[in-house]
């Protein structure tokens, strides 16, 4: 036993979708639960019937529990008792909730990152909705968006999103700490079906190796699906190092660009033009390319910009991102309007797939396109632009029929 006390969860005025809870063992008297709640009338028998079941699965038999309820549901009300729990016990026990069949899916390797969602990993209000927003993927974000003194608590409450939440499909990450830290969050991550692992501040293919092995120890042998990774470079070290973190294991699907961190270790302010980044941008997308992973960008930090972000993304989309980062949902609609293919490339890309389907039909072995010759990679990039656009909810009109098309993955 470390401490008597404990506390957990948030209780600013601002604060929604949460609670706040405060634990105290005692030497007699039994489990006493003190509830505040504006729902208390309603739901205030189910809240102490779940914190009952908590304590008495952790074998607590004296304590006062004081529960301040801002409309936590009862995955984030469980995850902020186990947290004050583990705080004053030591128990190699969980609470879980129940794992929702609807995320137990899977990600695929080249699936479009084009934008991917941040979520502060301590901040419910932010999570329980987040799926609506239609984001490529959501980051449950353990490390920067998190107070130090809050990181341990936010570790039982990600693991209870990804249990309970459903996000409607998108490719679910989380960032962790930085390695060596970050190899602890694992244990809440990797038995809860997360499709994909995040790696920050990465500098050599030594992390990722590190990362893998704790992976598979937490995964007992039982190697039932990927957990792809995805390193995020942000110093000079790390940029120069792109292609060796690029190519450090099957299982890393693409590495992203941290501006601010990057900017900050090298000295330099960054700017909405982004010329003083552009080397190190254009070395991490070359490093993906040659590695045949995606390349994804920094996020935009400047929420109300919508002007600038919308230069940012053509500018990303052109020197040869797949992705960019937001940490705003009102910044997915540009993402997704600017990143997406213009009728020209879609004209393009129909041109080339068809004067491929055809020369096929008829066994022939070179394909032209006017006066320029046509090869398998540029028939994969044509494909990948179809795709895109269909998946961005752009039409894409007079399309051939799927048997004839080349798999854009091969």
């Amino acid at each position: 036993m470390s401490n008597k006390k404990a506390t957990a969860g948030n209780n600013g005025e601002k604060d929604r979708s949460d609670c706040y809870v405060s634990l105290e063992l005692t030497t007699s008297g039994g489990l006493v639960v003190n509830l505040t709640s504006k729902v208390k009338a309603l739901f205030g028998d189910a809240i102490r019937t779940l914190a009952l079941e908590i304590l008495n699965h952790f074998e607590i038999k004296n304590a006062h529990l004081t529960i301040e309820d801002k409309g936590a549901l009862p995955f984030v009300m469980a995850a902020r008792i186990e947290a004050a729990i583990h705080q004053v016990i030591d128990s190699e026990k969980e609470y879980l909730p129940e794992m929702l069949q609807e995320n137990m899916y899977s990600s695929t390797r080249d699936q479009h990152r084009i934008s991917r969602l941040y979520l502060p990993g301590n901040t419910p209000s932010l999570m329980i909705n987040a799926g609506i927003h239609k984001s490529n993927a959501i980051i449950l974000d353990l490390e920067d968006a998190v107070a130090f003194s809050k990181k341990a608590e936010a570790s039982y409450l990600v693991r209870n999103a990804l249990r309970h939440l459903s996000f409607m499909g998108v490719e679910r990450m989380v960032r962790i700490n930085q390695v060596p830290a970050g190899l602890e969050d694992l244990r809440f991550i990797i038995p809860h079906n997360v499709n994909s692992i995040v790696v920050p501040k990465c500098e050599s293919a030594a992390q990722i190796r590190e990362v893998n092995e704790r992976i598979n120890l937490l995964q007992k042998g039982n190697k039932t699906k990927t957990v792809w990774l995805i390193p995020i470079v942000e110093s000079a070290l790390g940029v120069i190092k792109s292609f060796e973190i690029a190519t450090a294991a099957d299982n890393v699907v693409a590495v992203a660009i941290g501006l601010e961190d990057y900017t900050a270790d090298i000295g330099i302010n960054r700017t909405n033009e982004g010329r003083e980044t552009l080397f190190a941008r254009c070395q991490v997308i070359n490093a993906c390319k040659a590695a045949g992973i995606q390349a994804l960008d920094s996020v935009f930090s400047d929420v109300d910009d919508a002007e600038s972000l919308k230069t940012y993304v053509i500018e990303s989309k052109s020197i040869g991102f797949d992705g960019i980062g937001c940490i705003h949902p009102r910044q997915l609609k540009t993402i997704h309007e600017y990143f997406a293919p213009d009728e020209r490339e879609i004209e393009y890309a129909k041109k080339v797939l068809h004067a491929f389907n055809e020369a096929s039909l008829k066994g022939l072995g070179v394909v032209s396109l006017g006066t320029k010759m046509i090869d398998a990679p540029v028939v994969r990039r044509a494909e990948r632009t179809i795709a895109l656009a269909i998946s961005l909810g752009r039409v894409v009109e007079n399309w051939m029929d799927t048997d004839h098309k080349l798999n854009a993955g091969s």
